[in-house]
């Protein structure tokens, strides 16, 4: 309902839908952070967290974004608690925590995701197949 903001969500029925070995994904919706206490159960290894983010790129670029530069963001996000929070309180428990975030174009209701949007969470989704220090994708 809300255009390229479904980036994350795309990609959780991704991976439900074909599931990859040793990764689970978890919907946090507009509220991520009410996922902490089955993460927090889960103990995972490595955590990557996937978002439609406003980085100033073409729609669709995907990039790792340092977590000093999402308070930044913030003032462009959906979610209720900015999301330098979230990954600051997991890292007190999970080693690698890692922020991709997807550039969107609409993200606004009623609209569908763009197809350049789409083909990121693929990239996104293919990734994770191979990922034993995480995927080559630039960084913020």
């Amino acid at each position: 309902m809300m255009g390229d903001d479904a980036a994350g969500i795309m990609l959780y029925e991704m991976l439900n839908k074909n599931p990859l070995p040793n990764w689970q994904a978890l919907n946090g919706g507009s509220t991520p952070e009410n996922q902490v206490h089955t993460i927090r159960q889960l103990k995972p290894e490595c955590l990557v967290i996937v978002d439609a983010t406003e980085m100033d790129l073409p729609v669709g670029e995907i990039r790792f974004v340092d977590k000093a530069l999402i308070a930044d963001m913030f003032i462009m996000s959906t979610h209720n608690l900015p999301l330098n929070f979230l990954i600051e309180q997991l890292e007190e428990d999970i080693p690698n925590v890692h922020f991709i975030g997807i550039q969107p174009d609409i993200v606004s209701f009623m609209f569908p995701m763009t197809e350049s949007v789409k083909q990121g969470v693929e990239k996104i989704y293919d990734a994770l197949k191979h990922w034993e220090n995480g995927p080559h994708f630039a960084s913020l």
